[in-house]
């Protein structure tokens, strides 16, 4: 394989380094329980990862923050799935996935990746950075979707304008569930792939994008943490959480793409379904009380909202 070039490098460090920032910073706010660490290999076919997963802590109910950084052959079926052409592969990433224990606050999914496409002379044909970050709230605060938009925007907007309306739009898309009339997983976030190389936009200016929003996880999240994590529930709001729970499976076992090129790949299973939730309900054709907290929730994921009027 080629050697690499510089933004496979500093990418991977970079990765390596916010994996342990974030797993950090959610034991502090947990208080209770700390992550799991779990080197792995991909056999013979190259590469592996490092999975963090935290478990039955105080806030968090399950966390997940797993960095991959893999290699091999671009099979027929990857370039069905990816629209890609090469005969070899390099991608690495880091995926993050938060289910909160107290349904008021939000679970969060963030993924941050790259890939290089190599020829039989092992030359770079095509590389690319992706990723984005969504939120899915059970119970709708205002205040707290505000603040994750605006978090997000402030980011794109150090880039350029036009980034977060595209990548807004982009993000909500993609996490629908189309076989539920085309019901959101939550209220979105930023969603980008195949942000290539250009003579306007070089794939440096890529790299320090795709940085930048990474590191605007922290700030875009834990205030909504903070300010739910001690609000008072009962059973009827853990009931909801978990068929709320249902739909994100759904998508993520149905639609996603990552899940998909982590299994196609030969990945390793536990670390790519580490995203599912511990629990969730599968309950036939329910449907929540009419003008409770709970419609407003399911009536919102119908109909995307453009939260800072952009």
């Amino acid at each position: 394989m080629t050697t690499p070039i510089i933004q496979k490098n500093e990418f991977t460090d970079h990765l390596v380094a916010l994996q342990k920032k974030i797993c950090t910073a959610l034991e502090e706010v947990d208080g209770v329980a700390v992550f799991r660490h779990d080197d792995w290999t991909r056999g013979t076919e190259g590469g592996g990862g490092h999975t963090r997963v935290l478990s039955n802590g105080k806030v968090f109910e399950k966390a997940g923050v797993n960095i991959s950084k893999i290699n091999g052959v671009i099979t027929s079926a990857m370039k069905d799935m990816l629209h890609i052409q090469g005969d070899s592969f390099f991608a690495t990433g880091l995926s993050i996935v938060i289910h909160p224990y107290n349904p008021f606050v939000p679970t969060v999914h963030a993924n941050f990746r790259f890939f290089e496409a190599y020829d039989t002379n092992n030359q770079i044909v095509d590389q690319w950075f992706a990723g984005g970050t969504d939120l899915t709230p059970y119970y709708l605060f205002e205040e707290d979707a505000i603040h994750f938009h605006t978090t997000l925007k402030n980011c794109c907007d150090g880039y350029a304008h036009q980034w977060y309306p595209l990548f807004k739009k982009q993000c909500d898309e993609y996490f629908v569930n189309k076989h539920r009339q085309n019901e959101a997983r939550g209220i979105g976030g930023v969603f980008y792939d195949y942000l290539r190389g250009s003579q306007a936009y070089p794939i440096n200016y890529w790299q320090d994008f795709t940085i930048a929003n990474s590191l605007s996880f922290l700030p875009s999240y834990l205030p909504i943490v903070h300010r739910r994590k001690e609000t008072p529930f009962d059973s009827k709001h853990k009931f909801w959480q978990e068929i709320r729970r249902g739909r994100y499976i759904e998508f993520n076992l149905i639609h996603d793409r990552g899940t998909t090129f982590g299994l196609k790949t030969n990945g390793r299973t536990e670390s790519i379904l580490m995203s599912l939730p511990p629990t969730a309900r599968f309950v036939y054709d329910y449907q929540p009380e009419p003008h409770s907290p709970e419609s407003q929730l399911h009536e919102l994921c119908l109909h995307p909202r453009n939260w800072l009027g952009v």
